[in-house]
């Protein structure tokens, strides 16, 4: 097993009953995976625990930074206890909810969330299960929503609620994501995912709470968080394109117009994009994915993405490792199509006239122009190697940073390689530290020419204001 990966778009691999064993943990990052999920809307604190020492263990083990992800659950909303456990909807029939936790009446559906009698009106539709169910609504009464089903079937206990096109009241974390936000921090994970985000204001109040101990990842997965994109991304580190409920908020034709147009904004604002969902979902029972999960998983690779992640198929899958394995497989086989290079710099980049963002752009060209063999960027925060990440560089690119967990999140972006080292206190130090790191992480030989990016004075953030092109081997 190399130490650096030798490909650039990152493997996030949910971790669950399937995966979470250390041995497990240790051979999903060595068929690829480079970062792993944790998702609250499944398990007790105690699994959640077992997983994140697991995956730290395995860190301590091959010596290199892996990022966990705490997934909150966020406010889903579900159908109550039905009489019965469950009803059939027949296509054409009237039905009844109620905002109740539970009905005794055959046919009056309970969906414990009162606010949504304050924004459906007649004609809204309503998807339950996933989408597999629709109705419409007839009338909205002070206690009761009539409405009509338009696609039937069984539903049962627990299922999904959306409402497309309507902005909930709801804030995006409940008193279960708050509980278990204060457990993932304590715990240490290093980036924290929030379900349904609506607005900015969603961001704003988890960052509130979490401060910088953890990086905040925004899931887009309402049509309204679509809406306020830009201003989302303003306040967020990193993003999650969750098709799962967005494909049933939005018509199936939008979805890959949305995840196009998520990824290019991301890119434009220095944002890693992970795309998330059904990717391999075959695999949860079968050992190979279909050919358009395969088409799906290098669509996103063509588009940008930083990362794609894998979800039911490692968590509870019969062959976790497997589906790890087949995504390295096709991002590599994306990543040596020279197509996808000359198109990857397309619009991509929003440069500000700042000396970071001019550094960066002229790194890229440089390593382009004279070949070089890496780019490796000091920084204390990871803003600079995120910006790097941000041009798509055709070399091997490597943060240093002597701070453990900014080096775990740099393992999101695409294409950086963490390494953690001592901070610099000068000139000659940084061209010596840059020249044995080449060698040891990017196999550079002497001769090969890198680019050393750092700020002056040293070890203070956010001061990337330097640049020197280095020949291995000659200081």
């Amino acid at each position: 097993m190399t130490l650096m990966r030798l490909r650039n778009c990152k493997i996030v691999a949910t971790l669950g009953p399937a995966s979470d064993a250390p041995d497990r943990i240790r051979l999903l990052y060595e068929a690829g995976a480079d970062a792993f999920r944790l998702n609250f809307s499944h398990g007790e604190h105690g699994d959640q625990m077992r997983r994140l020492t697991g995956v730290r263990a395995v860190e301590k083990a091959i010596g290199r930074p892996i990022p966990v992800i705490a997934d909150l659950q966020g406010p889903k909303i579900r159908v109550g206890r039905l009489a019965g456990g469950a009803v059939d909807l027949k296509v054409g029939e009237r039905v009844e909810l109620t905002p109740a936790p539970v009905s005794d009446v055959a046919g009056l559906i309970p969906i414990p969330h009162p606010e949504l009698l304050n924004v459906l009106e007649k004609g809204d539709s309503i998807r339950l299960d996933d989408g597999r169910l629709a109705l419409t609504v007839v009338e909205v009464k002070r206690d009761t929503i009539k409405a009509k089903v338009d696609v039937g079937g069984k539903l049962s206990d627990r299922k999904g609620v959306n409402v497309p096109g309507r902005r909930l009241p709801i804030s995006a974390l409940t008193d279960k994501d708050r509980t278990d936000l204060a457990f993932a921090i304590d715990a240490g994970v290093d980036v924290v995912a929030l379900s349904f985000v609506q607005s900015a204001d969603d961001v704003r109040e988890a960052r509130a709470l979490i401060g910088d101990r953890a990086a905040v990842l925004v899931k887009i997965e309402r049509p309204t968080a679509v809406e306020n994109l830009e201003a989302i991304l303003d306040l967020a580190d990193a993003v999650m394109v969750a098709r799962g409920d967005l494909g049933v908020e939005l018509s199936l034709e939008q979805v890959p117009v949305v995840q196009r147009r998520i990824i290019s904004t991301c890119r434009s604002l220095g944002r890693p994009v992970i795309v998330a969902t059904q990717m391999l979902e075959s695999m949860i029972t079968a050992p190979a994915p279909t050919r358009a999960e395969a088409s799906d998983v290098a669509t996103a690779v063509y588009q940008g993405a930083d990362a794609v992640m894998l979800s039911a198929e490692s968590a509870v899958g019969r062959h976790a490792e497997t589906a790890v394995a087949i995504m390295d497989r096709l991002i590599r086989a994306v990543e040596e199509d020279p197509h996808h290079w000359l198109h990857l710099h397309e619009g991509s980049e929003r440069l500000e006239p700042t000396s970071n963002d001019a550094i960066s752009h002229s790194a890229r060209e440089i390593a382009e122009l004279l070949k070089c063999r890496a780019i490796l960027a000091f920084t204390n925060t990871g803003s600079t190697a995120v910006r790097m990440s941000r041009e798509r560089p055709h070399c091997f690119l490597l943060g240093l940073t002597p701070n453990e967990r900014t080096a775990r999140k740099l393992s999101l972006s695409w294409g950086v390689h963490s390494v953690v080292t001592e901070d610099i206190a000068s000139f000659r130090e940084m061209v010596e530290k840059a020249d044995t790191i080449a060698r040891e992480h990017a196999t550079a030989k002497p001769g090969d020419l890198i680019i050393v990016t750092a700020g002056i004075p040293f070890g203070r953030p956010g001061t990337t204001n330097t640049l020197k092109i280095v020949r291995i081997g000659e200081g």
